[in-house]
């Protein structure tokens, strides 16, 4: 068969709820089509509410709350900030944004987020650089939490703040606290693959409500206290509309449930795909303390070679198997290419890399939407099983 003879199967698709029409709706009837008003509001309590930090600014993009996030924490020409290499480029462009210097640290083999030795060990090299970075920005990649006991403590023994990028984590949590109120500044992301959306959209989150008068001043740009228009601060167009914010209204209330269904979809690959030759579900592991929104679930073909000198060669790569699944009309995707790989980063310092290379060379991101049923999980399992048998 074709791939054509197969509807698609995408990766992350938005998955919409029966509420958000009723949010759309009742904005378009009272002329709330602009960056403001009550939806705006209402969204932003409700993500309050959801993480428990006290003050949000809603965004037009997860990219725009990193990029205010970093200004707050006084990120400019000339600073260095730590970076993971293994995550979206969004989380690092805001850096090159304000002239400063991503300096990228490698992953651990656990949650495969920013390695806590390795980090350590970048801190104490750009301290005796004469470079004491400005910031760390510490994200939760496909939702894991990082070892936030170990990175929270680092950044607190040198005095760097933490910009926390929980742009896949929404609904993720540490010891029962959700992520994103671990910094002095966190983000979220509601693009359309995220595990709730407002088609595009983000938010920034903080404790101090400073800060939040200060984002929120920034992402209407900058206007000053006048009857007029009067700048005297460089500032941003960033604000979500308040249509959009009416999606993320009515997804809010659906954030326990599309937890709960990206949980049993991880589950279910996990058991099914178990007796698969030569993959692993990946990040099965929740570390003590830990809970996951399992955003994407994640497969590693063939273990490492102990006696090889960089990432492992299995006989079939993640290329050859996602251009099988292309064949079912399946999406999926690599695992992220470490930034320090990426001809845009070429001259940014690095401390590691063994590790996210080779998940990078072995990983591929299974479709997760939180609305497929049994038979598109079959599916999935019959096209990689053809493959690696």
């Amino acid at each position: 068969m074709r791939s054509q003879d197969y509807d698609r199967l995408y990766l992350s698709p938005p998955h919409l709820g029966r509420h958000e029409i009723n949010y759309i709706q009742k904005a378009i009837e009272d002329n709330w089509v602009a960056p403001a008003g009550p939806n705006l509001a209402g969204f932003e309590a409700d993500i309050c509410a959801a993480t428990g930090v006290p003050y949000c600014v809603a965004l037009n993009s997860g990219t725009a709350a990193i990029h205010l996030g970093l200004i707050l924490l006084g990120v400019g020409p000339g600073d260095e900030v730590l970076c993971p290499s293994f995550t979206f480029v969004a989380t690092a462009n805001p850096i090159v944004y304000l002239g400063a210097t991503p300096v990228f640290v490698d992953s651990e083999p656990d949650t495969w987020n920013i390695c806590p030795k390795r980090l350590r060990e970048a801190i104490l090299d750009r301290i005796a650089r004469g470079k004491k970075p400005r910031a760390l920005i510490l994200v939760h990649l496909y939702g894991m939490p990082a070892k936030l006991p170990e990175i929270v403590a680092l950044a607190q023994e040198f005095d760097i703040p933490i910009l926390e990028d929980a742009a896949e984590a929404l609904g993720s949590e540490w010891q029962q606290q959700p992520l994103g109120g671990f910094g002095r500044v966190g983000v979220f992301s509601f693009n359309g693959n995220k595990i709730l959306t407002t088609s595009g959209g983000g938010a920034l989150v903080t404790h101090d409500r400073a800060l939040a008068e200060k984002a929120r001043f920034l992402a209407t740009q900058a206007k000053d206290d006048a009857p007029h228009y009067q700048h005297s601060e460089l500032g941003y167009n960033y604000r979500l509309s308040n249509i959009l914010a009416g999606i993320g209204r009515g997804q809010m209330g659906l954030l326990t449930e599309r937890v709960k269904r990206r949980r049993q979809l991880f589950d279910w690959y996990r058991e099914h795909l178990a007796r698969v030759p030569g993959l692993t579900v990946a990040l099965a592991p929740e570390p003590a303390g830990s809970r996951s929104n399992r955003w994407l679930t994640t497969i590693l073909l063939g273990p490492p070679d102990p006696e090889a000198d960089g990432p492992a060669a299995p006989a079939v790569t993640p290329e050859t198997l996602r251009l099988h699944l292309e064949t079912r009309n399946i999406e999926s995707r690599p695992l992220w290419k470490p930034l320090h790989l990426q001809p845009l980063f070429a001259a940014a310092p690095m401390y590691g890399g063994a590790v996210c290379e080779d998940l990078f060379a072995r990983g591929l991101c299974l479709p997760s939407g939180s609305a497929m049923t049994d038979g598109d999980l079959r599916r999935v399992k019959e096209a990689l099983t053809e493959a690696l048998e």
